[in-house]
């Protein structure tokens, strides 16, 4: 049976809120049981972990201890939230997994994906990815979403930053084409909804009903 973990990707300000709150008023209209986390956070320990990654004040954490950290809380979230919603049969729709470790800390960074890849998985165990939405938007139009805002530790590492992580999401998007799922996020966001729902209906069946 396909896994009920569904993850939503995409550079800050790509439209994933917006999706996810979508499916959550989609799913809970055909009375689908399922549960919403974000990462990093979701648990009190991983949102503690949350305070620190994203603390601008914090901006001498190298890029290990922030890889570290992100994983920590990912343990974290799988071990007391996610594992057990997917065991009780829910769908478990999830801002931000294990492609953003690769795309932010891998990419973006410049660490080694392999050892990414494998921290990744004995983060999460046997927790496996059903299906994962990507929205891609281009950086002007992300920096134009978030004005007004104040930007977090991760936003204000600057620009050919965001770039780096934005190419590493969609050479991702071609690594994992059997599970990702790229959509262009300056469409409109009914139109985003249709190709996702159309794609959640293609995969679980009892969607359809």
């Amino acid at each position: 049976m396909t896994s009920r973990l569904i993850s939503f990707e995409g550079i800050d300000g790509s439209g994933k809120s917006t999706q996810i709150n979508l499916l959550s008023e989609w799913l809970s209209e055909k009375n689908i049981d399922f549960a919403i986390v974000r990462e990093p956070g979701g648990t009190s320990i991983s949102e503690r972990i949350r305070d620190i990654l994203l603390d601008e004040e914090n901006i001498q954490l190298c890029s290990a201890s922030e890889s570290f950290l992100f994983l920590s809380a990912r343990a974290q979230l799988v071990s007391e939230i996610i594992k057990p919603a997917l065991q009780g049969g829910k769908f478990v729709i999830c801002d931000r997994f294990i492609d953003s470790t690769l795309a932010y800390q891998g990419y973006g960074r410049g660490m080694d994906l392999a050892q990414l890849e494998a921290m990744n998985n004995m983060a999460i165990g046997a927790c496996v990815i059903g299906q994962t939405f990507l929205l891609d938007v281009d950086i002007e139009s992300s920096i134009q979403r978030r004005s007004g805002g104040k930007d977090d530790r991760m936003e204000s590492t600057g620009i050919d930053f965001m770039r780096k992580v934005r190419d590493g999401y969609i050479q991702l998007s071609a690594k994992f084409s059997n599970r990702i799922t790229l959509l262009d996020s300056t469409e409109d966001e009914n139109s985003i909804f249709n190709k996702i729902t159309e794609q959640m209906c293609s995969i679980y069946g009892e969607l359809n009903d």
